[in-house]
């Protein structure tokens, strides 16, 4: 298909010859635990993609990123849900970074390292809580001389086993017992951090989707990014910043399963012609949904109305993928299905993307009262 096609340019131009060895791969060996898709992710150049060329990355804007997540997603939904979360975190702190006088000189030399030693850096930003506010957080920090003492724990956690970092947003507890809003960075050798057995799913078990527990792991005050007085809207930027690059990502990664399978119906031929058509149109609607709030989608969003686009982006897509994708398994037929596991198992991890928070149902009334002309909070 055209906009697969243009997707996989797209990925060549800044990932050379990834695609390539991940095609070569059988697809259930890319699914699985221990899946080498994250180390030729980071073999490939894959950590910087949005990270700032001043600070060694490659700067792509949005709908690069975008295609480059569709193309992805075509090949291992395992590779593109873990590495969004790479990818998020990074478009969020370096949009601190940027700015003069928002992060530290410590942080700051951080960031700097990310690219020449390849650091895969995980979030531990939200949790997989049931009916849980996905902005607090389940790890707290305790202030001590110097710095904090984080206990709790995040789960899940992809890029867990491969991470150099974790990002990890924090309850700070103060004499006022009111907590504060922090996001911690942590690395992966920390004394006290550790990685637990969590995902007991076959689908995007390559993701390393795990549980990460902090006991008592110190963090020094200048590893951790807090509002301050200086600059009360640090945080919230951050937070809407990193909300609207992950809706878009992890929307366009799920997506290019879908293309995939939708490419094989049209390559093969399957069906009548009215019905490759429909399936084409109704996939190429989603594609160009999320390509329209791309190109809308500045450098450094944070506004309420780039959180209320995306949102509204990825419920329809959201919506529209499992249909799509099933349709494309019963005009492939019953003997592909018999013959490999792939493209159902490609079908059924698309539906992922409805447990991302936040769920459809959660941001119902948030989003109403937003049409209705209000303010857009999530909870």
């Amino acid at each position: 298909m055209r906009s697969l096609d243009l997707a996989r340019s797209v990925c060549e131009r800044f990932h050379p010859g990834l695609l390539k060895e991940l095609d070569q791969i059988p697809y259930t060996d890319r699914e699985r635990p221990g899946s080498p898709v994250i180390d030729l992710f980071r073999i490939h150049g894959g950590v910087g993609l949005l990270i700032p060329e001043e600070y060694g990355g490659h700067g792509a804007d949005t709908l690069d990123a975008m295609r480059v997540q569709l193309a992805l997603g075509a090949v291992s939904p395992s590779l593109v849900a873990a590495v969004s979360m790479h990818h998020f975190t990074t478009a969020m702190l370096y949009s601190l970074a940027v700015k003069a006088g928002r992060l530290t000189d410590e942080q700051t030399a951080l960031l700097r390292r990310i690219v020449p030693d390849q650091q895969v850096i995980a979030s531990g930003w939200a949790e997989g809580r049931t009916a849980q506010n996905i902005l607090k957080p389940a790890v707290t920090a305790r202030p001590v001389r110097d710095g904090f003492l984080l206990t709790g724990a995040k789960k899940p956690c992809s890029l867990s086993r491969s991470m150099s970092l974790l990002t990890a947003s924090v309850a700070i507890h103060g004499d006022d017992g009111e907590p504060e809003l922090a996001l911690a960075l942590v690395p992966a050798d920390a004394p006290g951090l550790t990685v637990h057995p969590y995902w007991g799913n076959d689908l995007l078990a390559g993701a390393e989707s795990e549980e990460v527990r902090l006991e008592d792991v110190f963090v020094p005050a200048g590893m951790v990014v807090r509002a301050g007085t200086d600059d009360p809207h640090r945080l919230d930027d951050l937070q809407s910043a990193g909300f609207v690059w992950f809706e878009l990502l992890i929307s366009a990664g799920y997506a290019g399963g879908a293309l995939e399978l939708v490419k094989q119906v049209l390559e093969r031929e399957r069906g009548s012609v009215a019905e490759r058509a429909s399936l084409a149109v109704d996939m190429e609607t989603a594609v160009a949904l999320l390509e329209g709030v791309a190109r809308a989608t500045g450098p450094q969003p944070g506004d309420e109305e780039s959180v209320a686009r995306v949102l509204v982006a990825r419920y329809a897509v959201q919506k529209a993928l499992p249909d799509i994708a099933s349709r494309a398994l019963e005009l492939l037929g019953g003997l592909d299905f018999i013959r490999g596991s792939g493209p159902a198992q490609a079908a059924a991890a698309l539906r992922a993307l409805a447990f991302h928070p936040p769920s459809r149902a959660a941001a119902a009334e948030p989003l109403l009262r937003w049409f209705g002309g209000g303010e857009l909070v999530l909870a």
